[in-house]
């Protein structure tokens, strides 16, 4: 039976300055970086011990050295969040990493939650800046530059699953999903076919099917193998062909069909193999088919469409739900799912009040109209980048919600506390309450661990490698009885408290 599927986003977002000649982006994401403070969090460093970015899920590691911050630059460029989020620097790039939720809709609101964090820290950056300096951060994947930065979703599987089976049906799943989860772009880069506007911002910067990059030659299927869990029991599969979605329900879509789809590939129920003859070709193709219409070749020799392909994966998905207990989000996915599938078929554009690359579409196109403009204007790159503002009061796609324009699946109230709380129902709560509680005695954290220093005696390391233990029905009452860190340690020494 395959295992419930914890999942998380990681963010990297665009960043520069307006009216800084000398803009160095390393320089200003560590401003970005250091202006939010919550919970005294800044003192308290990253935990990279445990951390295997060049192992591969096929069976082996690189043997380049790790670049590990030391423990200042680790204070300087990571923050671990009360919400139980990461907040850091990754590369060149302000990156916030979603606390794990388990079901997609709590995906979307923690991701929305880093959207409102990146805004106030950017607000806070800009309040101790010269006057004439504004900085400018967009939710979206390439500078228009040649440069793409990434948007990873993370899924908890069952070590056991075979690997190959893995590739085997993500494939062509990945190649089929951007007909709903793609954000958008006006052109194209890394020298692919010219085009006026297509489906994914990641598309033209996937150049293989397998692989462990993520920065050049980036693959379709991801092969990192760095679990932050029990490394026996799970496998944390690591995407990065995802796009930075402004939609709620994209956002919602992109995570839920994934879980859905990948219980069925941990239990073996996809009874047809989907294998695409050229991936990387295809995945191309898809973003630049704007009428979702077009196909291409399967191994064995039939044509199908992306909305064909998905509609695969759906109807096995129906059957295969229909006979397992699951919970209320599953049914409401695949309703939802099989809706924008319909739409897609008959008129994409039907959809521009729920899919990113149609709504960017329609509020393009409605502006080269009125002024009559060719898609080569720089006006309209420019409302391209723009949709991804982060800024309420500027952001285009900010500008969509507030007139009702785009649909919403989660309040204003339910992003506001999840700024500050993290998840009840995994780890991400123990992590977060202990950062609430006990800010002072937390030395360092990471995924699956927190370190405290009680000033007495060596450190104590407290491991997570369950994700779905340390949950508020879990721990609530351990935080009751424990009004000290020390209370803590010692209550976790009992047999009843045994995390």
């Amino acid at each position: 039976m395959a295992i419930p599927k914890v999942m998380g986003i990681e963010t990297e977002y665009g960043i520069t300055v307006k009216n800084q000649p000398d803009f160095n982006p390393i320089l200003s994401s560590l401003l970005l970086i250091n202006s939010y403070e919550t919970y005294r969090s800044s003192r308290i460093r990253w935990d990279y011990e445990a951390e295997s970015p060049l192992r591969d899920a096929r069976g082996f590691e690189y043997a380049e050295d790790k670049d590990v911050p030391s423990k200042e630059e680790s204070r300087l460029i990571n923050l671990i969040l009360s919400n139980g989020a990461r907040f850091y620097v990754d590369h060149a790039h302000p990156e916030y990493s979603s606390p794990e939720t388990t079901n997609p809709r709590d995906c979307v609101v923690w991701d929305k939650a880093g959207e409102r964090i990146v805004n106030l820290s950017r607000s806070r950056a800009e309040a101790v800046s010269p006057p004439e300096q504004r900085i400018l951060i967009y939710k979206n994947n390439t500078d228009s530059k040649g440069n793409s930065y990434g948007t990873h979703e993370n899924y908890l599987m069952d070590r056991k699953v075979p690997f190959a089976r893995i590739v085997q049906h993500l494939m062509p799943f990945f190649v089929s999903r951007q007909i709903f989860a793609g954000a958008g772009k006006v052109g194209a880069e890394n020298n692919t076919e010219h085009c006026d506007y297509q489906i994914s911002q990641r598309a033209d910067f996937l150049e293989t099917e397998v692989g462990l990059e993520t920065m050049h030659s980036r693959p379709i299927i991801n092969t990192r193998d760095e679990p932050h869990a029990d490394p026996e029991k799970y496998r944390r599969l690591h995407v990065i062909v995802g796009d930075a979605n402004m939609s709620e329900t994209a956002t919602y879509l992109k995570c839920g069909t994934m879980a859905v789809a990948l219980s069925m590939i941990e239990d073996d129920c996809i009874d047809r193999d989907l294998s695409l003859e050229s991936p990387v070709i295809a995945y191309r193709k898809v973003s630049r088919d704007l009428s979702c219409r077009e196909t291409f070749r399967l191994k064995d020799g039939r044509t199908l469409s992306a909305v064909d392909l998905q509609w695969e994966f759906l109807t096995r998905a129906r059957r295969y739900w229909a006979e397992r207990p699951h919970e209320p989000w599953v049914e409401d996915v695949m309703a939802r799912w099989e809706s924008v599938l319909v739409r897609l078929a008959r008129d994409p554009m039907s959809l521009d009040r729920e899919l990113d690359w149609v709504i960017k579409r329609h509020l393009i196109e409605s502006y080269m109209d009125k002024h009559g403009l060719p898609w080569s204007d720089s006006r309209v790159a420019m409302i391209d980048l723009q949709y991804h503002d982060i800024r309420p009061d500027k952001g285009l796609y900010y500008k969509l919600e507030e007139a009702d324009a785009v649909e919403r699946l989660v309040t204003e109230d339910e992003v506001s506390k999840a700024i500050y709380d993290p998840p009840k129902d995994t780890r991400a709560y123990f992590r977060g309450m202990c950062l609430q509680k006990y800010a002072d005695e937390v030395v360092s954290a990471s995924w699956d661990s927190v370190i405290f220093d009680l000033k007495e005696g060596p450190l104590k390391k407290i491991f997570m490698l369950e994700p779905l233990r340390g949950t508020e029905a879990h721990v609530r009452q351990l935080f009751a009885d424990s009004p000290t860190a020390g209370d803590l340690l010692r209550n976790l020494g009992k047999p009843s408290g045994d995390f």
